[in-house]
């Protein structure tokens, strides 16, 4: 009986032993882990070409802009900040330009009422009236006289029509500088001798045509006719250009051929034969007529004055106060009216014009390194459309100024069809 109980109390243990085991491991489950993974986050890179695909584009990358290095950037903001300085200037000048175009304006509407209200009072006092009316008419007559004369010294000395002709042009080449550099910065990588060279030009055109009137001002009557400078002087490119040594002559090299050159040279020529020549004396007799004008003007009104003060005490003194007063609006509307010192300013940018496309195809030319040169065929583009003609047309002015000058001849052509 005890072996029996002692076999059954083993048999409980073991199959308790065997619940307490089934009840501690319980089967692993499978794994759904993958199943519900979270997606990695995208890389920069395909960031970046999933804009490419969708279209935008104008993200800049940020590792495009940590590595650009500094040295690479400095000539770009320079000529960025030249950039805005020259579109202040242009600003500047256009508004100048009109404000001293209205002085003209006004300042002729303004002399020639005065010396027309002057002359009819100096009239009215000669046919009749004594004592206090007489006395009122001349001193009147005097005044409005002797006020015309005052505004005529200075109209004529200023010429607000040759400075307001003075800031249209200067407008236009700051313009032309604008241009320059918006281009030189489209075709990127910008160098040190671009900005120096865009500062030179900036510094000459404001020397050529400055904005104050006291102490900066340009003569408006020079000794003699010489056209504007607004370009850097080209001695020491040529000083350089002249100290080397072996010309190189091959057969076609960076657009440049031996015709071409004779080509320019020729061109040369017929410019300072003809334009130039034309322009000196057609600007040296406009400064002629103005100098004499501006003498005549004030002269005039000044008689008229002293002539309205002896009204009354003799015929002569009515008729040189009528007369010299209407003479003097005479000359005075043809020298403002007519804007002869625009016509003057005009030839002297005319002038410079050629002057400066002399010596820009003369500095070529002299640089011996061909490689060195603007290329060949797109000077002579530049050329042709600075004188207003075609390629062929320019080539056959150059063929006529050297058969000219072979035959001792004078060509009657210009090379200019623009001015």
């Amino acid at each position: 009986m005890n072996q029996m109980a002692s076999t059954l109390r083993l048999s409980s243990s073991s199959s308790c032993s065997r619940q307490i085991n089934a009840a501690i491991h319980v089967p692993k489950l499978p794994k759904v882990i993958p199943y519900f993974s979270v997606p990695k986050i995208p890389t920069r890179k395909l960031v970046q070409e999933l804009n490419i695909r969708d279209g935008f584009t104008g993200i800049v990358p940020v590792e495009k802009i940590t590595t650009t290095s500094t040295d690479d950037k400095i000539e770009t903001t320079q000529l960025y900040a030249i950039l805005e300085a020259v579109a202040d200037r242009v600003e500047m000048h256009a508004n100048i330009g009109k404000q001293r175009e209205n002085w003209n304006t006004l300042l002729l509407n303004s002399v020639n009422m005065i010396t027309l209200a002057a002359a009819t009072m100096a009239g009215a006092a000669a046919i009749g009236g004594a004592g206090m009316p007489l006395l009122a008419l001349k001193l009147s007559s005097t005044l409005l006289y002797s006020a015309a004369t005052g505004m005529l010294l200075v109209m004529n000395k200023i010429q607000p029509s040759q400075l307001a002709e003075e800031q249209r042009n200067a407008t236009r080449l700051f313009k032309q500088i604008q241009t320059q550099i918006q281009t030189t910065l489209a075709l990127g990588s910008p160098s040190k001798e671009d900005v120096k060279s865009v500062m030179e030009k900036v510094l000459a055109v404001d020397k050529a045509y400055p904005l104050p009137l006291l102490g900066a001002m340009l003569d408006k009557f020079p000794a003699k006719f010489e056209p504007s400078v607004w370009w850097p002087s080209n001695q020491q490119l040529q000083k350089k250009n002249k100290s080397s040594h072996g010309k190189q002559r091959d057969e076609k090299k960076n657009g440049w051929s031996e015709e071409m050159e004779v080509e320019m040279r020729e061109i040369i020529e017929v410019v300072k034969r003809k334009d130039i020549e034309d322009y000196e004396r057609l600007g040296n007799l406009v400064l002629k007529i103005n100098k004499v004008l501006a003498i005549a003007g004030p002269l005039l009104t000044g008689i008229a004055a002293v002539g309205s003060a002896f009204v009354g005490n003799g015929s002569w003194a009515a008729v040189v106060a009528v007369a010299a007063g209407a003479l003097g609006s005479a000359v005075n509307a043809f020298e403002h009216g007519g804007q002869i010192g625009m016509v003057f300013e005009m030839y002297r940018n005319c002038g410079g014009f050629f002057q400066l496309l002399q010596e820009s195809i003369e500095s070529t030319l002299e640089e011996r390194d061909l490689e060195k040169r603007e290329n060949g065929e797109l000077f002579e583009m530049k050329v042709a459309l600075k004188l207003g003609r075609s390629l062929s047309n320019l080539r056959e002015l150059a063929r006529n100024s050297a058969f000219s000058r072979m035959d001792r001849t004078t060509i009657d052509e210009f090379a200019s069809k623009l001015f």
